[in-house]
């Protein structure tokens, strides 16, 4: 891991070695000031390109938020590295052009790359909580589905039976209003759990009266 770091490491050293090389070799270090600014501008297009992995937003979608970034990223660098040779060959005495050409860049990269972490920000966020809906339908039956195989008796065994139903056919959608009755749902599962270890059939009946009350309760909120 270590050695793949420094080899990393060694690669994103390549370009600006290599640039500044060429640059200081074949112009030497007296430069006018439209020059140094194509220089700041070719470095910072290039530091953003390394910073591009620390801006992706990590989840189920983050091999297509690293494309969109690095996309944005990488034609900004090629953009202004172009822009910034010309300046650097032309050498113009005059240094306004130069900076807000580069300035400009600079800030249409910034407003696209603002505008697609928002995009980005708003998809993960959403797939964050379809997975928690998911998971909670999910989780819930599968818990009830574990307590049937525990259950003797055929009357709990029937009610359990029904809150299964009920919850499997759930819909998976959520609502932030329902988070608490959904965590009260799961509590109860917890707690039917504890009554059927203790072979009480009247409270598990009870309880299972309560969790398909709850369940319906939330499928009717939706």
């Amino acid at each position: 891991m270590k050695k793949q770091n420094a080899l990393w490491i060694i690669l994103n050293l390549i370009f600006p070695i290599v640039f500044n090389v060429v640059f200081f070799v074949l112009g030497g270090a007296e430069h006018n000031v439209s020059v140094w600014l194509s220089y700041g501008f070719i470095h910072f297009a290039y530091l953003m390109l390394l910073l591009t992995p620390k801006l992706i937003r990590s989840g189920k979608s983050s091999a297509v938020f690293a494309f969109s970034i690095y996309s944005i990223s990488l034609a900004y660098f090629f953009t202004a590295f172009i822009t910034g040779v010309i300046f650097i060959l032309v050498s113009t005495e005059g240094h306004r052009a130069a900076f807000l050409v580069q300035f400009c860049l600079a800030g249409t990269y910034g407003a696209i790359l603002i505008l697609n972490k928002i995009a980005n920000e708003r998809t993960a966020d959403a797939e964050e909580k379809r997975q928690y809906q998911i998971d909670y339908v999910k989780t819930a039956s599968v818990k009830l589905k574990n307590l049937l195989d525990k259950v003797s008796d055929k009357d709990a065994k029937k009610s359990i039976e029904r809150v299964y139903d009920a919850l499997y056919s759930s819909p998976v959608k959520s609502h932030p209003s329902l988070g608490q009755l959904e965590n009260r749902i799961l509590s109860s599962i917890n707690e039917l759990s504890h009554a059927i270890s203790a072979g009480n059939k009247e409270h598990i009946t009870s309880l299972a009266d309560s969790l398909l009350a709850a369940i319906n309760e939330r499928n009717s909120q939706l």
